[in-house]
């Protein structure tokens, strides 16, 4: 009796973490292109670098501040082999994300992010040797085809944007499977995770922004008619981030990999509706 009541938690528990990271996925999506596309301010590494400081600050205020959970010490040697390529492979997944947005709609960047559970599967087989049983791979079938189909007919296609988006689910299945092994692993926690990761993600990015999106954020900064109330605003999606970065890693601790970025697929039959009725809103306008 016991055990079916740890079970059944344990599931309720996956399921409701699920839907606390698909809730903030949607919205971070569709508010990062609302900035690109309403706020014109057209800096993809930019609101990266911001979103990870954001989440850095949020970690630091969750464990230091308001010592809501312990820190797991890390050996410095762990942090760098361990923690640094996952810090590095979630900024590559994130500056794609954003990088795509500004190029392809929302709905067709989220219908070649359904390709990430077939590069998951297949990253798993090369790479960490995990084999998978043949029903899988079938399922895998209809995913890729269905985006082949789509790619082809999409009226608004880019090639940049493509590209962006596909390389963007080759980054967000090995950023998972690391997630995975480290949660696993390690047993960290989500909160942890962030802790280490989004300082590493920041000092990645606070460079490449500075020197290839500095000199147009200046220019983007003189002449918007308000910049400080478009400040506030991307200031305010780093706070969504942070939230979205948490529960990523509370999914692949709850969950797998696998099923993580099958989950991911879910979304995509609301993202669309909920970005298009956003978009052409008045209160946007």
């Amino acid at each position: 009796m016991e055990e079916s009541f740890v079970f059944q938690w344990s599931v309720i528990r996956s399921l409701l973490s699920i839907l606390q990271w698909w809730a903030f996925n949607v919205t971070v999506i569709i508010v990062n292109k609302w900035i690109f596309q309403k706020l014109d301010f057209k800096f993809p590494l930019s609101v990266s670098c911001v979103h990870f400081i954001c989440s850095s600050i949020g970690a630091y205020v969750v464990i230091k501040l308001l010592k809501l959970k312990p820190l797991i010490t890390v050996d410095p040697e762990d942090r760098w082999r361990r923690i640094f390529p996952m810090s590095f492979v979630f900024c590559i997944n994130i500056v794609l994300g954003n990088v795509s947005l500004r190029y392809i709609p929302v709905s067709f960047m989220q219908t070649i992010k359904s390709f990430t559970p077939a590069t998951t599967v297949v990253l798993q087989w090369l790479v960490w040797r995990k084999y998978f049983d043949w029903r899988i791979w079938a399922s895998l079938i209809p995913i890729v085809g269905g985006i082949l189909l789509t790619s082809v007919t999409e009226l608004s296609f880019n090639m940049f944007g493509f590209c962006a988006a596909l390389f963007g689910c080759l980054a967000t299945s090995t950023k998972t499977i690391l997630a995975e092994s480290l949660l696993h692993g390690y047993k960290f926690d989500s909160i942890n995770t962030v802790y280490y990761m989004a300082p590493f993600a920041t000092m990645i990015l606070a460079l490449p922004a500075m020197l290839l999106e500095g000199n147009g954020i200046l220019e983007w900064l003189n002449t918007h008619p308000y910049p400080w109330s478009a400040l506030i605003i991307i200031f305010s999606s780093g706070v969504l981030a942070f939230c979205l970065n948490f529960s990523i890693f509370y999914v692949i601790h709850s969950t797998t990999a696998v099923t993580f970025n099958v989950a991911g697929n879910l979304k995509v039959r609301t993202t669309p509706r909920n970005a298009s009725t956003m978009m052409n809103s008045n209160w946007f306008n």
